[in-house]
């Protein structure tokens, strides 16, 4: 009855210690996963405060580069848009080809709708001069 209740209480203590050990390994996966994803999207924006700093900069050294703070703030939307779609793409789409097939569709308005912008491939009324 002793060797029973011994074994017993050693299979009781081991099923908590593991349980408790995948408790703990399931919530440190989040903590890193959360942690990649912010860092991720950390680095989506600053790409793209950094890409608003190469005309401001340029500016600054030569008169071919004028733009206006419309010009920036509609470049920061395109931006920081296309990055905030593109971290929503990357945490909501689990499949790998579906995602890169979404990020590139994404990617291809971008730079269409920069160009129609900037030097109206399509005679829109927003096209640029």
């Amino acid at each position: 009855m002793i060797l029973k209740s011994c074994i017993f209480s050693w299979k009781f203590v081991f099923k908590l210690f593991t349980l408790k050990h995948k408790v703990l390994f399931i919530n440190l996966k989040h903590k890193i996963m959360t942690a990649q994803n912010s860092n991720r999207l950390t680095i989506i924006l600053s790409a793209a405060g950094l890409l608003l700093l190469v005309p401001l900069v340029a500016m600054q050294f030569t008169n071919e580069v004028n733009w206006t703070f419309s010009d920036f703030i509609v470049a920061g939307v395109l931006l920081f848009g296309t990055g905030g779609l593109i971290e929503l793409a990357m945490r909501k789409i689990n499949k790998v080809g579906t995602r890169v097939w979404v990020i590139l569709g994404i990617l291809i308005v971008l730079f269409l709708v920069w160009a129609e912008l900037a030097v109206g491939i399509f005679g829109t009324p927003f096209a640029g001069s």
